[in-house]
């Protein structure tokens, strides 16, 4: 676990050296630790280096770390993988931001399951920006209309957009999204977070205006499950 520090330090610092480079202040960018699959040992640790938000894809594993380290002050959990509309009350009730929102009726079961006291969940629209389908995600033409529908629910506030880009096609698909993200802030001003940039292509997602990267394997170590963080 002594590492976890380490690596999370050298992860900080590489973030502030690229905005150097972009003249963009990194305090804008928001790191979030993926900690799916790895043990709540490993979270503490983290957190005890400094780190305050953390990416979790299952829901039952979000709830799990959430409850046993709810005694950590300003500790924020990010739901950051696909979402069933059965397992919408554990991250409404556990979660402060989600990434992945792709359908009304899960944010409409997000907005009716928020407890009332709680701050409002913090939502991201996740665009299938590659066109796979194996990917969740809406597509761009889809946005306008969700936009303003999650923007009118209460219990939700709209922040931003969330993408996975395939393999290879993160130049392209960050360009984008970028834009995707600019036309989206002329309709809704407070949806200015862009979630994308990975362990492997993290600096370039930050060339084109990310404010959260989602690390884990460059933080906690490899795994062997899919890509996405």
């Amino acid at each position: 676990m002594n590492n976890i520090a380490e690596q999370l330090s050298a992860a900080y610092q590489n973030i502030s050296e690229n905005c150097a480079k972009l003249s963009r202040d990194p305090a804008g960018v928001r790191l979030i630790a993926v900690s799916k699959t790895k043990p709540v040992e490993a979270v503490a640790s983290a957190y005890q280096a400094g780190q305050r938000q953390f990416g979790e894809n299952y829901p039952q594993e979000l709830v799990a770390k959430a409850e046993q380290l709810a005694a950590l002050p300003d500790i924020q959990w990010h739901f950051i993988g696909p979402l069933q509309s059965n397992k919408t009350r554990l991250v409404a009730e556990h979660a402060s931001w989600v990434h992945s929102v792709d359908r009304l009726k899960i944010a409409e079961r997000l907005a009716a399951q928020r407890p009332a006291s709680l701050q409002p969940l913090q939502v991201l629209l996740q665009i299938n920006i590659s066109a796979e389908d194996s990917k969740a995600g809406i597509s761009a033409d889809m946005l306008p209309e969700l936009a303003q529908a999650v923007a009118e629910l209460p219990g939700l506030t709209l922040r931003g957009l969330m993408a996975i880009p395939a393999p290879g096609d993160s130049k392209r698909a960050f360009a984008a999204m970028q834009k995707l993200s600019e036309n989206l802030q002329q309709q809704h001003p407070g949806a200015t977070e862009l979630s994308m940039g990975m362990s492997d292509d993290w600096p370039l997602a930050l060339q084109y205006g990310a404010t959260m990267i989602r690390l884990g394997t460059a933080i906690f170590g490899a795994r062997t499950y899919e890509r996405n963080e």
